[in-house]
């Protein structure tokens, strides 16, 4: 097309033209910059998405008052950033820095997201522009730099998670192709507490590529009990020590005896104190089935009766039990397992001697206190609470 004509239709054409002449790679610069402040929308869409438009005018509809022209710009410039590092244009590189900087603080949510997935997995991104789009409040902007920027450090993940970041943030963080211990000791610290959190932690134990610190397992394996879903990944996951894989044997449902026992790397000891424990579960589950079936509560002593009664969730029964082993009044007893109170039902389970373990199962199975509020065993068998803590807990309720 003629200039002289070009010149005509981009000042007086009808906007069918204008947008023809708009989307055209051929068109001189002044005349894609001049179509960039054309009052039509469809107009400025063309000039967005036209990789000829001089930076200049990519500038200008960076700040444009429609969305949709932003969001084109943003796909175009996105797929213009893998080569910046190559653009010996020191003005035009710069221009383009500059649009890009404009788009990531962009008040729309999908703009700013559309420049996060151009530039979550270049190694040549501008590094300022992923340290602001990896601190976004929207975790949609935020959470494809957070998992695969390589141009975030561990000290920059470990300032974000310290500086308590949106939801979503610490599960995109702990699906990383690579994570250390240092990061994954914070990122569980962060996370352990927290029910919502709880992805967070799958998706790490998940992760082949994380390394986690034995001490740092000891404190997940505490947990682990009352949170299904962690059970598989553990059992699932390589190079566990020899400590880890029997405490996993003692709590994993009955449906990961199977992979628990087939795992490669069990020595002979812990091949058998396995298999010990998992003969030992089943024995218990079977028990289960039985107590199910029977309305009388354990009978005394019988530690097998009373964790399947636990199990089956026969409240009345174990109920009884408490009562008769703790020596105390029925309605004490009822009293305290519909408290929602983890530490006084701990301290009934304590009285009526109960082990920890029983302890955690009556919590959940019976008091109907929610996963994230129960009292762990320490160390995985231990009370938590000291006896003077106990005795004050059920003195609350005795009087």
């Amino acid at each position: 097309m003629e200039y002289e004509e070009a010149k005509r239709l981009a000042a007086a054409g009808s906007e069918r033209d204008r947008s023809s002449l708009a989307a055209r790679s051929d068109m001189r610069p002044e005349i894609l910059y001049f179509l960039a402040e054309d009052k039509s929308n469809a107009v400025r869409r063309a000039i967005a998405g036209n990789a000829a438009t001089p930076r200049q005018a990519d500038l200008r509809l960076a700040r444009d008052a429609d969305e949709g022209v932003r969001e084109l710009l943003a796909v175009k410039i996105g797929q213009l950033a893998p080569d910046l590092p190559q653009e010996t244009r020191s003005q035009v590189r710069d221009l383009t820095i500059q649009v890009l900087e404009t788009l990531a603080r962009d008040q729309a949510v999908k703009v700013r997201r559309i420049v996060a997935e151009a530039l979550k997995d270049l190694t040549d991104a501008p590094p300022h522009i992923i340290q602001e789009l990896a601190r976004d409040l929207e975790i949609r902007v935020a959470g494809p730099v957070l998992q695969y920027s390589p141009i975030l450090s561990d000290s920059d993940l470990l300032e974000i998670i310290s500086s308590g970041p949106i939801r979503g943030a610490l599960s995109a963080i702990a699906r990383r192709a690579q994570i250390g211990e240092r990061l994954a000791d914070a990122i569980i610290a962060a996370a352990i507490e927290a029910p919502e959190e709880s992805e967070t932690i799958t998706a790490l134990l998940n992760n082949r590529n994380t390394a986690i610190r034995e001490e740092t397992l000891d404190i997940i394996l505490d947990k682990a009990p009352a949170v299904e879903e962690w059970q598989e990944p553990l059992v699932k996951r390589p190079l566990l020590p020899m400590n880890a894989i029997r405490r996993l044997a003692d709590f994993v449902s009955s449906s990961l005896f199977d992979l628990l026992q087939a795992r490669p790397d069990l020595d002979r000891a812990t091949a058998k104190a396995v298999a010990k424990a998992v003969k030992k579960r089943l024995a218990a589950e079977s028990r289960e089935r039985d107590a199910a079936r029977n309305d009388a509560p354990p009978p005394p002593g019988d530690a097998e009766a009373m964790s399947a009664a636990i199990a089956g969730g026969k409240q009345e029964q174990v109920a009884a039990a408490l009562a008769r082993d703790a020596i105390l009044n029925p309605a004490i007893v009822r009293k305290i397992l519909t408290s929602m109170s983890a530490k006084a039902v701990t301290a009934l389970a304590w009285k009526a001697g109960l082990t920890m373990r029983q302890a955690l199962q009556l919590q959940l199975k019976i008091a109907g206190i929610a996963p994230h509020q129960v009292l762990n065993p320490r160390g995985g068998t231990d009370y938590p609470l000291s006896e003077r803590e106990m005795e004050w807990q059920l003195e609350l309720f005795t009087g």
